[in-house]
């Protein structure tokens, strides 16, 4: 899978090309971005610092989805607005649409969806590592518009996925694997024949597809990253081998 930093990516250094996109851009799309990075970073902060505070004045997990639910599904469904600047940044329609989805699936039809997970632990274990990447990545990509991008932000954006990346996709799999069994039992999403349209579908299975399809996705975008990381932070050339 593609990412915005490899596609058309020449000869130069990333500072050049960051300049470079930032002319392409124009002001008023420069602007756009930058106010929805501030306004993305600052939603993911106010959902962090609720947590926090839930969790200093109850002293238990149990109860944060609840609280902070409603700020979860309007940034995260804000997300979708990424697939749409697409079409201004030079970024993978195909690679961001399904990063999006993937996480509007979780929220709207796994956690909201089936109220009875919303306590399990690797919900939180998601929910905490989504946070920190948030607020890491829509940083960089704010300072990165206004030409002042601090070190620690740039390290913390090429460094911290390492460890977030795979303990969130393990919160995203024992989540998804919580709620099969409400699945199940409730037959919820799922549609049984006969019925008027003829067609059948089974949400559990869907599931149990979904599960697996991490085993090949998350092996090739973690690499990437780390191709990435590579590229950034210690100016390797990747040379990208063809099949």
């Amino acid at each position: 899978m593609a990412s915005s930093e490899e596609d058309g990516a020449g000869n130069g250094s990333l500072e050049e090309k960051e300049k470079g996109r930032k002319r392409s851009l124009g002001a008023l799309a420069t602007a756009w971005l930058i106010g929805y990075n501030i306004a993305m970073t600052a939603g993911w902060l106010v959902l962090a610092i609720a947590m926090a505070r839930f969790y200093m004045q109850k002293g238990t997990y149990k109860g944060i989805y609840k609280t902070i639910q409603k700020t979860l599904k309007f940034f995260q469904t804000f997300a979708v607005l990424e697939v749409v600047h697409c079409a201004v940044v030079r970024t993978s329609v195909l690679v961001t649409g399904v990063q999006v989805s993937s996480r509007i699936f979780m929220v709207w039809l796994i956690t909201h969806s089936i109220k009875q997970i919303q306590n399990e632990e690797s919900v939180i274990l998601f929910l905490v590592v989504w946070t920190v990447t948030e607020i890491t990545r829509y940083s960089f990509y704010t300072f990165s518009l206004l030409n002042h991008l601090p070190y620690f932000i740039k390290w913390a954006r090429y460094n911290f996925f390492i460890i977030l990346y795979p303990v969130g996709v393990v919160g995203e799999l024992l989540t998804i694997y919580a709620a099969l069994p409400y699945v199940k039992k409730t037959g919820i999403f799922s549609l049984r024949l006969p019925n008027k349209y003829n067609v059948s579908f089974d949400y559990y299975y869907f599931l149990i597809i979904v599960m697996a399809s991490y085993i090949p996705l998350f092996p090739q975008l973690y690499f990437h990253m780390l191709r990435q990381r590579r590229k950034v932070l210690h100016g390797e050339v990747i040379v990208e081998k063809d099949d």
